[in-house]
Parts: structure tokens; C-alpha cells; sequence
């Protein structure tokens, strides 16, 4: 009997431990690797004028013969056409001019924050996070009322005295940097908020005690510490900003080039989906990179850590 219950016992273990493994690779199996595996399919196809327009990459011959066609210029034409990596490179400094706005203005928010009275953390994070009980696109819309040559910011600036005319703000590349500051803020301040609260104040303490002044403590300190929520930070607004498609479009104006707006044309408006499929490909290649480079420093930093 008691053979047979340590059997059952090691057998439960053994499922309970399966499923434990299994589910998050069953999860990124059905909505990672499937997808990916649809875009690339796609992105080795040819463009056709059918319904759904591109071409299947094999098809039966003669004699049973399984022919395979793999149209690879399309990647050739991502990584050769000027209009191509002209958008790649824009969204990029685009992408890492605002990840280090957001962190020059969250830092100083998320320090405020952890070193507030615990009274009044609760409220001041629910100030940060307030906004993501708006829908993404209404607030994006709200700032073309702001930055209009007729909006608030104008007229505000006029009944100062300021200016004489209206700023041309919006659809120019301000206006971008302002949207994605705004919208991507939260995700700056967040990561630096749970890294500041588990900060060791007395550390701080203590170099002031050996004649070290604030602001080089927090060099010396208080800064190297918060390394981890400053990455964690940094890889959750540079990733998502490369690809942004509904800020460009909405406060950049048709001028403005980034790789989400390049990827939206050529699905919807071009109808050349093995091209942008492509696209798609090579983005999430471009993305890996920066990804994997963080994920090494984030574990470095918590190697020296320990």
C-alpha cells in the first residue's frame, strides 16, 4: 500500500512539474511561435492578385513531385531600398531619443515617489497609472487639440505673451516625441519605482556620515543600485517605440517615417503583404538585438550585486 501511494505521490509530481513547464511553452508556442510562423511563410512568398494576395510557397507537379518556391528578394528589397532603412534608422532615434527623455523625467518622478511617506505612495502611483483608464488612441487625440496651431498650448503661450503667432508643433517630429513621452512615461516610471523601494536608505546614511555630499552619493550609490530599473525601464519603452504606428500617424503627419507607418502602408494600402511580411521579420530581428544586449547587462549588474 504504501509503495503504491509513493508511486502515485511521484507520479502527481511528475505531471504537476510537466505542467508547470509545459504551459508557458505551450503559450508562447500558440501565440509566438505560430504567428511568426505565418508572418514568415508569408514573407517567402509572392504577391499575387488573389484573395489572400500572395502565393503558396509549395505545390504538387507532375509525377508527384512537391515543388517549394521561396521568394527571398523581398528581404533583399528590405535591406537595399533607401526608403527602408531610412525608416529603420528614424524609428530607432526616435525610439532612443525618448526612452532617454523618458528616463531624464521619470527618474527624478519614480526617486520622488520611493522616498515619499508610504501615505502617500499609493496616491501618487495612482496618479501615474490613472491614465491607462483612458483609451490609448482618445489621449493621443487629446494632444492634437493641445498642439494645433489653434490649442491649448498656443493660445496659452499667446495670453502669456510669449509668442505673437501660433508654434508649428503639430505633425512635426516634437510632436512625436512629445506623444511617445506622454504615453510611454508610466513604463519609465514604474520599473524605477519598484527597484528605488527596495533601495538601502542608510546606505546614504552612511556616506554622508564619511563627508560624501548628496549628489555624490547618489553617483556613487544610489545610482549603480537602480541599474536593474533603469534597464527593465529602458527595454520596455525603446522596444514598443520602434515599432509605433498610431502616434507617428496621428501627430507626425505623412511625413514622418518610422517603420510602423512603412508596415501599415504596405499591408493595407499597397496590398504587397510578402514585403511587408518581410518587414515584420526584420523588425522583430532588429528588436532581438537591443533585447538580448539588456537582458546580458540586467544579469551582469545582478551578478556584481550579489
Amino acid at each position: 500500500m504504501k509503495a503504491l501511494l509513493a508511486k502515485l505521490h511521484l507520479r502527481d509530481r511528475h505531471l504537476s512539474r510537466v505542467l508547470n513547464i509545459g504551459t508557458p511553452y505551450l503559450w508562447l508556442g500558440l501565440f509566438f511561435l505560430l504567428p511568426f510562423a505565418i508572418v514568415l511563410h508569408i514573407s517567402l512568398a509572392e504577391t499575387a492578385l488573389a484573395q489572400p494576395p500572395y502565393t503558396s510557397l509549395w505545390q504538387w507537379v507532375d509525377d508527384g513531385i512537391l515543388q517549394v518556391r521561396l521568394n527571398l528578394p523581398n528581404f533583399i528589397t528590405v535591406f537595399t531600398d533607401e526608403l527602408y532603412l531610412a525608416a529603420f534608422l528614424n524609428s530607432l532615434w526616435v525610439a532612443l531619443v525618448c526612452t532617454v527623455l523618458c528616463l531624464l523625467i521619470g527618474y527624478p518622478m519614480a526617486y520622488a515617489i520611493a522616498t515619499a511617506p508610504e501615505r502617500h505612495r499609493i496616491v501618487l502611483l495612482m496618479l501615474i497609472i490613472l491614465p491607462f483608464w483612458t483609451s490609448f488612441l482618445i489621449r493621443v487625440y487629446a494632444w492634437i487639440g493641445i498642439l494645433g496651431p489653434s490649442g491649448l498650448l498656443n493660445n496659452f503661450l499667446i495670453w502669456l505673451g510669449l509668442i505673437d503667432t501660433p508654434l508649428t508643433i503639430l505633425h512635426t517630429q516634437t510632436a512625436i516625441y512629445i506623444g511617445v513621452v506622454y504615453s510611454y512615461l508610466p513604463f519609465m516610471i514604474l520599473p524605477l519605482y519598484a527597484n528605488l523601494t527596495r533601495l538601502d536608505f542608510s546606505l546614504l546614511e552612511a556616506a554622508a556620515d564619511l563627508g560624501c555630499r548628496p549628489f555624490k552619493a547618489f553617483l556613487k550609490v544610489t545610482l549603480p543600485l537602480s541599474l536593474p530599473g533603469i534597464v527593465a525601464g529602458s527595454m520596455l519603452v525603446f522596444i514598443p517605440v520602434v515599432g509605433e504606428f498610431v502616434i507617428p500617424d496621428l501627430l507626425g503627419g505623412p511625413d514622418s517615417l518610422m517603420i510602423g507607418k512603412v508596415l501599415w502602408t504596405e499591408f493595407f494600402s499597397n496590398k504587397d503583404w510578402p514585403l511587408a511580411a518581410a518587414l515584420a521579420i526584420c523588425l522583430l530581428g532588429l528588436l532581438v538585438v537591443p533585447f538580448v544586449l539588456m537582458q546580458r547587462l540586467e544579469s551582469r549588474i545582478g551578478g556584481d550585486e550579489l
